[in-house]
């Protein structure tokens, strides 16, 4: 269609343009990356040819295996992309991105103007050329950034995966490797027929999921049998929910059909690892249809609030250019062609907003970022994004997941609990003796009757730890899997047992770290599959028992148990673990339960209560055929279940208490104890368990031994969280903990209520947080406090927070990169964000606002001078200095000394570990200020009015000399205000002011245009120079000595 076909109604005229614009994204595919960039939604509802475009709404789909002419719609490209433009989008991002701000637009406009004859005042080198500078810099920071983050995306990209060919959809082999894709499991080389996932760049925790393969596809002879099928996947459309998936695989060549359902359990998420074995499976998702993807915002552009700041005051400066303009075209009475006259002078007084204030701040950013990745003290430690150093000297909340950023997430065996009788690790020999004797004297049988008082008493203790330890050896879900270490081989040591090739999987470190305690104190797990165990020991003797029903943990039911028959006895046995507050009403009275649960819950353990229930035969025929009647239920199956579970759980004995520890990061407590200190309000959002998170934050000292837990009770309505929420309002000075699902109800009814209740506690722990609302809660954060934030964390789970925060911290860890690779800066361990907040955010921070305040100095100082002059001479529109001189006096001669401020600290790096109160001071923002700026607007005009006075009363005959001795005066100034800012000498600095000096002497030689060279020679010029230059300085001098004598600032308290 022509463009002359159009038709004239608007609508239809619209209709047709999106219909032309998809067209050409179909011929054109890197117009749509182009287009994509910009964000122009109307292509998005364009027409039904947008799915093509990639842009089109989610949908079900059926994915054919061995159909290859049933090839239903193409998918995204699967490729992970961290980069903010393209090869087509960068050069105009990057442009629009310093334009976008009045301070570059405006010196845009400035050099633009220069090719106007009316309204050039001198070479338009002097203009452009330090605003190509300005964008050169930008440009080369930006383009290594984006090669960067280029070259981590590749490596990523490029990783190598066994695809086999089919006639439809795309089978992958994916061997101990992270998942590409959203994958569908077919078919596992396990011999159990499951695989262990690790889910740890998807939910943040590194426990392993068991996933189940499709039964048909499992059950054929070899993987390339999965060629010769004909079948299908029909699946869900793409969403954001990580823990629910439904469909169904059929297979049509079978006779009849096969039709299973596809649940979680048969899935394989993308960004998720392989634990176990090789596996098949087929592609459902790609690319941004993922759900690690969707569940990871868009990287943004992150403007630090130090530039907001810088921005605001040129526009007050701006403000100020135009005013003095006016005045002085007032004080013309408007003559002449006065329009052009206003514009003379803005460009004459144009160095009131510097110029240079852009250069210098971005390399001294760059200088900040160099600093951090040298220090010794915090190795491994990554800028990645350079331009918000500053940033992180002013954080308010830092919101830190919990797995593998505060805890390593390796649990370790702290205390057996019998009631009467509590082991901890120093007793654990006495544990081992106790089971030794159980299984290797023979009289460990003998009635209680037939022996003596004491062996009786000395018996019954070692009976409750034998029972205790092979309860705990027996109620889980971990398998023992057998490797190759390079003596042995897999099936030999699988067949022998041998305990240098064993490894434990399982859903939850905890269960791991109880099964490798009952290990080391002499009953070891050799073998497990679905239908039986094996246990070994003491002696070498293999205990057999089958495996009758497994009730698995789940969130509501906070315990998990197991039934097993005793192969040698015949015994049936129940046997369960959980939560003190459910198996509190299902255990036996007893008075001791409740006490020690507190105790060691106290002492930042993980507590579990076991217990037991001998079965007969009888009892348990019953159960099974109520159990399996009630799973053969069509409606309110999980109620039905769980009434016939909750029949055996009655009257239960306690057998024992098992206090497990996740153990902390190296320096966690003094790390968090220093953010506190500073004023900083620690958030912990994780996805991982209530109590779980509960007892990190006490164990961390998050909650403080003083601080009282307010746990918001699980809500799902408006009322009930009404209530609660009256309930918290009544607490003072606790810590809150809330759950997930009770954060989004809160959010969606009482948003404004619960953000400012939130915001005054000393700490805040949500659990069971999605990655998007972990997200959610940095903007609220943002928003309703209007403070800094910083994100911390470790897991893919983690990007969405730290992308949104304004410092995003990710932390390398056993988690994997994603987050390290998508934050603004990354460090190995969760102790450096200290010194990385105290010390460089502190020292960067300080140093920006400096630098800024001293180069606008620089700037109204000549600029103050220029309207001196202008006004003394009837208010012309001439310029005070040309050429060289003015570019000169922002570059080589006072450049120097100006920028080694960067280097200025006003105490050691370990007083400001030592006391973090002095990090409170910056989070009022005083070091840059309204009251700051016009200090230094006061001294810039003071000086400026002196040294232009001064010249014009000292000056003899000629006007050269009153540039002589103004400039040299300035230059002077300029060096000595440097010194009068500095607090701590670094070498440089000096090394700086007599570079500066020297380059100034040695050009004079080079100025005779503008300076007469014999009389800077003579003596006059000397004491006239030496007059003024003391006339500007030294009252300020003698200010700054009777501030720090009789109203010194906090720091130098410490420092004298």
């Amino acid at each position: 269609m022509s463009v002359l076909d159009l038709p004239f109604s608007l609508k239809a005229s619209l209709r047709s343009c999106r219909y032309f614009l998809c067209a050409l994204f179909l011929c054109f595919p890197f117009l749509n990356l182009v287009f994509a960039s910009f964000n122009f939604g109307f292509v998005q509802q364009c027409c039904p040819w947008s799915r093509c475009c990639g842009m089109g709404d989610f949908r079900p789909r059926t994915v054919w295996l061995g159909h290859p002419e049933k090839r239903e719609q193409r998918y995204p490209r699967n490729v992970i992309n961290n980069q903010k433009y393209n090869f087509f989008t960068f050069l105009p991002g990057v442009l629009f991105n310093q334009f976008k701000y009045f301070f570059n637009l405006y010196f845009l406009l400035l050099a633009c103007s220069q090719f106007v004859n009316e309204l050039r005042l001198g070479a338009l080198y002097t203009y452009w050329v330090p605003l190509g500078f300005v964008l050169i810099i930008t440009i080369v920071r930006e383009a290594v950034e984006e090669i960067r983050c280029y070259c981590r995306d590749k490596e990523v990209n490029s990783q190598i995966y066994s695809k086999l060919s089919t006639r439809g959809k795309d089978l992958f082999s994916v061997i101990n490797q992270r998942v590409p894709a959203d994958m569908i499991f077919l078919r596992t080389s396990e011999r159990n027929g499951s695989c262990f996932l690790r889910t740890d760049q998807l939910d943040g925790e590194t426990d392993w999921k068991l996933r189940l393969p499709v039964a048909c596809t499992q059950r054929l002879p070899t993987a390339a049998d999965l060629l010769q099928i004909r079948s299908y996947v029909y699946a869900e459309e793409p969403n954001i929910d990580i823990h629910n998936f439904i469909g169904t695989f059929t297979r049509e060549d079978g006779d009849p059909p096969v039709n299973e359902s596809l649940s979680i359990e048969n899935t394989l998420w993308a960004s998720t690892v392989i634990a176990s074995g090789t596996v098949v499976g087929v592609v459902i998702y790609t690319g941004k249809e993922l759900r690690s993807v969707m569940n990871t915002s868009n990287p943004r552009h992150k403007v630090g609030l130090f530039d907001l700041e810088v921005n605001c005051l040129t526009k007050i400066l701006f403000g100020a250019l135009v005013v003095v303009s006016l005045v002085m075209v007032a004080l013309q009475h408007f003559a002449g062609r006065w329009y052009l006259q206003i514009f003379r002078f803005l460009l004459l007084f144009s160095n009131i907003v510097p110029i240079s204030l852009r250069v210098n701040l971005d390399m001294g950013k760059m200088v900040f970022s160099w600093m951090i990745r040298r220090d010794s003290k915090i190795p491994g430690t990554v800028v990645r994004a350079s331009t918000i150093p500053e940033q992180l000297g002013r954080i308010s909340y830092l919101l830190t997941d919990k797995t593998g950023t505060l805890t390593q997430n390796e649990m370790v065996f702290r205390r057996l609990h019998l009631g009467t009788v509590a082991y901890g690790m120093d007793s654990m020999d006495e544990v081992q003796s106790h089971v030794f004797s159980a299984y290797t004297q023979p009289s460990h049988d003998v009635p209680a009757s037939r022996a003596p008082a004491a062996t009786k008493v000395r018996k019954t203790i070692s009976s409750r730890v034998h029972e205790a330890v092979k309860a705990i050896a027996l109620v889980h879900c971990v398998t023992p899997v057998y490797e190759a270490n390079g003596v042995t081989d897999q099936a030999e040591a699988e067949q022998h047992y041998e305990d240098t090739c064993r490894v434990y999987q399982a859903a939850s470190p905890d269960e791991v770290s109880l099964v490798q305690w009952t290990e080391s104190v002499g009953l070891t797990l050799v073998g497990r599959d679905h239908n039986s165990m094996q246990l070994r020991t003491p002696s070498g003797q293999i205990l057999n028992f089958t495996i009758l029903q497994i009730f698995p943990f789940t969130y509501e039911s906070k315990r998990m148990g197991i039934i097993v028959r005793d192969e040698s006895t015949g015994e049936i046995s129940f046997y369960m673990k959980g939560a003190d507050v459910v198996m509190a009403g299902i255990v036996q009275y007893n008075d001791w339960l409740e006490e020690e649960c507190g105790n060691m819950a106290r002492e930042g353990l993980r507590v579990l209560v076991v217990s037991k229930k001998s079965l007969t035969e009888e009892q348990y025929q019953d159960f099974e055929a109520r159990y399996i009647q009630a799973k053969l239920s069509v409606h309110d199956r999980s109620l039905k279940v769980a009434t016939v579970i909750e029949s055996l759980e009655m009257e239960m004995e306690l057998l024992c208490l098992t206090g497990v520890e996740d153990q902390l990061q190296a320096d966690v407590r003094p790390t968090l104890e220093i953010l506190r200190n500073a004023g900083i309000k620690v958030w912990m959002l994780t996805g991982d368990k209530l109590e779980t998170a509960t007892c990190t934050a006490k164990n961390a000292h998050l909650v403080t031994r003083n601080q009282d837990i307010h746990i918001f009770r699980s809500v799902t309505t408006r009322g009930e969280a009404h209530l609660e929420l009256n309930a918290f309002r009544r607490k003072h000075d606790c810590a809150l903990v809330i759950s997930g699902d009770s954060l989004e109800v809160c959010l969606k009814f009482y948003e404004y209520e619960f953000m400012e209740l939130a915001c005054q506690c000393p700490a805040v722990v949500c659990c069971r947080c999605a990655p998007t609302q972990k997200a959610q809660i940095v903007r609220l954060l943002q928003e309703r406090t209007g403070k800094l934030t910083c994100a911390v964390g470790d897991g893919g789970n983690d990007v969405s927070m730290i992308q949104e925060a304004d410092c995003g911290v990710g932390v390398e860890g056993k988690e994997g990169k994603q987050a390290s690779l998508a934050a603004d800066f990354s460090v190995t361990q969760f102790k450096h964000l200290g010194r990385l907040l105290m010390v460089h955010g502190r020292n960067s921070y300080k140093r920006s606002a400096g630098l800024s305040q001293f180069v606008i100095h620089r700037s109204l100082c000549i600029s103050t001078m220029q309207a001196v002059f202008s006004s003394v001479f009837y208010f012309a529109s001439v310029p005070l200095y040309q050429g060289f001189l003015i570019i000169g006096y922002s570059t080589i001669y006072t450049m120097f000394p100006v920028f080694s401020l960067v280097l200025d600290k006003d105490v050691k790096s370990e007083v400001a570990m030592l006391y973090p109160e002095l990090y409170k001071d910056l989070l009022k923002g005083r070091p840059l200020s309204f009251k700051t700026f016009l200090i230094w607007v006061l001294i810039s005009i003071y000086q400026g009015s002196i040294i232009m006075y001064g010249a014009l009363l000292l000056f003899e005959s000629e006007f050269v000399h009153i540039v002589a001795i103004s400039f040299t005066s300035l230059i002077l100034t300029e060096l000595l205000m440097v010194a009068l800012t500095i607090q701590t000498w670094h070498w440089l600095m000096i090394v700086a002011e007599l570079l500066s000096l020297a380059c100034y002497i040695a050009s004079l030689v080079f100025l005779h245009e503008f300076i007469d060279v014999y009389f800077i020679a003579t003596l006059s010029f000397l004491w006239k120079v030496t007059v003024i230059t003391l006339v500007s300085c030294l009252p300020l001098y003698i200010l700054k000595y009777l501030r720090r004598r009789f109203s010194p600032p906090n720091y130098s308290k410490l420092t004298s």
